[in-house]
C-alpha cells in the first residue's frame, strides 16, 4: 500500500472528543502546526502561516489520548495523510481537509517533561463467565 506518511511537530488546538464505537473506540482533536523559519533581513525567527489538521486514532491509542492530552500541549504525531475533498457549497466553493490517522502521537520533550506510564494488559478476563462450572 502507498500511503503517505507524515509526521508533525505542533500543539492541540481543540479539546479530544472521544467516543465508543461498534467498531471500537475512537478519538479526534484539531492540531495546530506553525512553522518557524528564520528571517535574514530582520535576523530574527519568525512564525509562518498555521495549519490545522483533524487527528484521528483508534483502539487503545484513542483511550490513552484521551486520558492523556489536553488543549495547548505540545505534540509530536506520526500517521496517513488524508486529504478529504468536500462538495460545493450555495457558492460553488468546494472544500478541503487534511485528515491524519495517527500511528503514534506523544509529547513533545523538547518543550517540557512527561511522566510515562505502562498501560498493563491481562489475557485472563477479570470476571469468570456467567455459565462456568464452579468446582
Amino acid at each position: 500500500m502507498n500511503d503517505t506518511l507524515v509526521t508533525l511537530v505542533g500543539h492541540v488546538a481543540t479539546r479530544i472528543d472521544f467516543k465508543e464505537t461498534p467498531a471500537g473506540p475512537s478519538a479526534r482533536f484539531r492540531f495546530a502546526v506553525t512553522p518557524r523559519y528564520f528571517d535574514r533581513r530582520k535576523e530574527v525567527w519568525a512564525d509562518g502561516s498555521t495549519s490545522f489538521y483533524t487527528v484521528w486514532a483508534r483502539r487503545a491509542l484513542a483511550v490513552h489520548l484521551a486520558s492523556s492530552v489536553s488543549v495547548g500541549e505540545p505534540l509530536v504525531v506520526h500517521g496517513r495523510l488524508r486529504v478529504r475533498e468536500g462538495p460545493p457549497d450555495g457558492e460553488g466553493v468546494r472544500w478541503f481537509s487534511a485528515d491524519i490517522d495517527a500511528v503514534t502521537i506523544g509529547h513533545d520533550l523538547n518543550r517540557g517533561t512527561a511522566a510515562f506510564r505502562r498501560v498493563v494488559r491481562t489475557d485472563v478476563p477479570l470476571m469468570p463467565p456467567q455459565n462456568a462450572a464452579v468446582g
